[in-house]
């Protein structure tokens, strides 16, 4: 496809989790054929390794952080004229930042289309052997900010696990919280201690409802590097996974009471 027949617009292209080899043909074919390519560097990342592949299979790239991805006064300026590749690692509508580029295109006249990609969250799902119909909201375990620690997760979870429902679990790429500098996604010993510092600041304010056992006690599938050759899946409490250090993205599952089928998948994983 050449870059003539691509009508001019901002083009978000899904690539996939962790492995380039998870892009569509027509993720590649309509990137190739865009003008400008840019990779979107800060919702989710993309391994060092497959970085330094992405030329051979799109062609030259640049990589855009938050400020220029937020405020994409220059981005859309270039999309009235040409068909401008935004790539996304994962599929690119799960996350608010890019339906807000979407709103913004309308609103400005620019042309905008997706391409899909595989989602890290789906294939998530489907590596812990746990229903999918079984799932309540998504949650995202951020970093605490100085003294602020947000507890809307926990109370995610607890409200999930109450209503019999499990949990998956996102974990923050930024301790800054700013997306400036590469970002740095938390590891699972990070994650238990923040979940640790919710449950303590609920039980001060009152606000614990106490449906939960205590954190190192509750069951949890961990999934780290999904996508990629280096994947694993593993199976236990909280304080089992707290000591997993290989991996470098990691996602949590956070069952509810499971079916006796979900239980054998789970204990199938469970870590060494």
């Amino acid at each position: 496809m050449a870059s003539d027949e691509l009508v001019p617009g901002l083009w978000l292209i899904g690539i996939g989790p962790g492995d380039l080899g998870h892009m569509t043909e027509r993720a590649i074919t309509v990137a190739r054929g865009c003008t400008k390519r840019y990779l979107e560097g800060y919702t989710a990342i993309l391994p060092k390794d497959q970085e330094g592949r992405l030329e051979e299979v799109i062609g030259p790239w640049e990589k855009l952080m938050r400020p220029l991805v937020e405020n994409p006064e220059g981005l859309l300026e270039e999309a009235r004229s040409a068909a401008v590749a935004l790539l996304v690692v994962g599929d690119p509508m799960q996350a608010t930042t890019h339906i807000d580029l979407e709103a913004r295109c309308i609103e400005q006249g620019v042309g905008f289309e997706v391409v899909p990609g595989m989602s890290a969250t789906t294939l998530a799902v489907s590596l812990s052997g746990l229903q999918s119909y079984r799932f309540g909201r998504q949650v995202t375990l951020p970093y605490p900010y100085g003294e602020y620690l947000a507890t809307s997760p926990l109370k995610m979870i607890e409200a999930n696990y109450i209503s019999g429902l499990h949990t998956l679990v996102l974990l923050d790429l930024d301790p800054t919280g700013m997306g400036f500098d590469p970002p740095k996604p938390m590891q699972p010993g990070e994650a238990v201690m923040v979940l640790r510092s919710m449950v303590e600041k609920c039980e001060e304010d009152g606000t614990n409802e106490g449906a939960l056992a205590p954190v190192d006690e509750w069951d949890c599938v961990l999934l780290s590097d999904i996508g990629t050759e280096s994947q694993r899946v593993v199976s236990g409490k909280l304080g089992e996974i707290a000591d997993v250090s290989d991996g470098w993205i990691h996602t949590l599952i956070l069952p509810c009471e499971m079916s006796e089928n979900e239980k054998e998948a789970f204990e199938r994983r469970r870590v060494a």
